[in-house]
């Protein structure tokens, strides 16, 4: 139990670094004018292509931009279109507002409105890509990257990413609903891992043991990473000069396969590998927290960007106008998210957290029966099969909706009292 305890906390605290990136990269593109203009100039083509998809067949325009024969038979309409900003949007409220979490409804919002699961990865994918490209600002974490850790774990993540894509694809060309069902199984796995340990945490919360800290110095080595630091096996990388005198060392190998791992993970769910990367270099590995953060931010540009394009994009497998309409709702959501932090109970975000996982969770298993059944791996009606799915999709978008129309309330509520405080601003300069 110890073992699924730790697991737990693992994947909160990579889903909160991931957080901290989104919030990072979105204040980036918001504050500045140029980034703004190159996003306008970006949106505009994508747009019309959208339209010239939703006003045509799609057969003149190549596979690779979204031609209708690339990702059929998902189908570009106006309300898929919507839907992928309001999917933005919610994400975006997620990360910022519960600080954790958003990145993981994506690919099952999408899903949910009619988008195929291979397209619903690269899609995502391809936004985190593009969010990163835009966003980051990497000479001001320079400082903080190991180049030799970082290009050693690259290694690991484009051969996992490449893994990862060939398995998507490979699942897709046998049979799209197995494909689904395959994406749908990994969701809810994991969403169900952390809905339940989610509800816990929240329902522990309100006892005042609950909120202990465990006061551990962040560049203090974890055993595991104390363990594999210890194992001389050439070839050894060095890394934390910065920190720690004489810096540390750790065999090439234990890199290259965490960064398998990461890159596996970020091409089969579309959620670039963030969520794991902290808790890998951290626990994993023993990585310094601030060479972690800057490296973090280096791979993701890279894993995302190699998966999203070689595994994805060249395929077909891209929905542009979606993840256009993705970026420009979470810039707004993460913002606005982070802002409603400020008057906002930590037990209520606690619990809002938990309520956003165990609605991704009942939207993904309530998708099960449905594809198991076109399967014929179980025996039920096709009625049945889709009305589960019709519930779970309606559960999901009724948690999701009434989370975000209170997150939009609390902050119109407090819209002067945020101004008055200066906070408001920081992100409008």
């Amino acid at each position: 139990m110890n073992a699924f305890k730790q697991f737990h906390q693992l994947m909160i605290d990579g889903s909160r670094a991931h957080a901290r990136w989104e919030l990072e990269m979105s204040t980036n593109i918001m504050a500045s004018r140029k980034r703004q203009v190159i996003l306008l100039l970006l949106l505009i083509p994508i747009l019309l292509g959208g339209i010239a998809i939703a006003a045509g067949d799609g057969s003149g325009l190549p596979n690779v931009i979204g031609g209708k024969s690339a990702y059929m038979p998902s189908h570009y309409t106006s309300v898929i279109f919507f839907a992928s900003v309001f999917v933005g949007v919610c994400a975006g409220l997620i990360t910022g507002c519960i600080g954790a979490g958003g990145g993981f409804i994506i690919a099952p919002a999408l899903m949910s409105a009619g988008v195929k699961g291979i397209l619903a990865v690269g899609t995502d994918l391809f936004h985190i890509f593009a969010k990163a490209i835009m966003g980051s600002v990497l000479h001001k974490k320079l400082g903080n990257i190991s180049v030799p850790l970082a290009v050693t774990f690259l290694i690991g993540a484009i051969a996992g990413s490449t893994l990862g894509g060939m398995l998507n694809r490979y699942l897709y060309d046998l049979n799209p609903v197995l494909s689904d069902l395959f994406i749908t199984s990994v969701y809810v796995f994991i969403l169900g891992f952390l809905s339940f340990y989610a509800v816990i945490d929240y329902i522990k919360s309100g006892k005042p043991s609950a909120s202990s800290t465990k006061g551990a110095r962040s560049e203090d080595i974890p055993p595991m990473g104390a363990r594999l630091q210890s194992i001389n096996l050439p070839p050894m990388i060095k890394f934390d000069e910065g920190v720690t005198r004489g810096g540390r060392k750790i065999s090439a190998i234990f890199l290259v396969l965490s960064g398998f791992i990461v890159g596996m993970a970020a091409s089969i769910m579309g959620v670039g590998g963030g969520f794991l990367t902290f808790p890998i270099f951290v626990y994993g590995l023993g990585v310094s927290s601030m060479t972690t953060v800057g490296t973090d931010i280096f791979q993701i540009v890279f894993t995302a960007g190699y998966s999203a394009i070689s595994q994805y994009a060249i395929y077909g497998f891209v929905f542009y106008t979606l993840a256009m309409g993705m970026l420009i709702g979470s810039l707004v959501g993460v913002q606005i998210g982070s802002l409603v932090t400020k008057v906002v109970p930590g037990i209520m975000i606690r619990g809002f957290f938990a309520l956003a996982v165990t609605a991704g969770f009942i939207n993904r298993f309530f998708a099960l029966p449905e594809k198991l059944q076109s399967l014929n791996y179980i025996s039920i009606s096709k009625q049945t099969g889709a009305l589960l799915n019709t519930v779970g999709n309606a559960l999901f978008f009724i948690v999701i909706g009434a989370f975000t129309l209170w997150v939009f309330f609390v902050f119109f509520r407090n819209l002067k009292s945020l101004r008055s405080e200066g906070h408001v601003h920081e992100y409008a300069e």
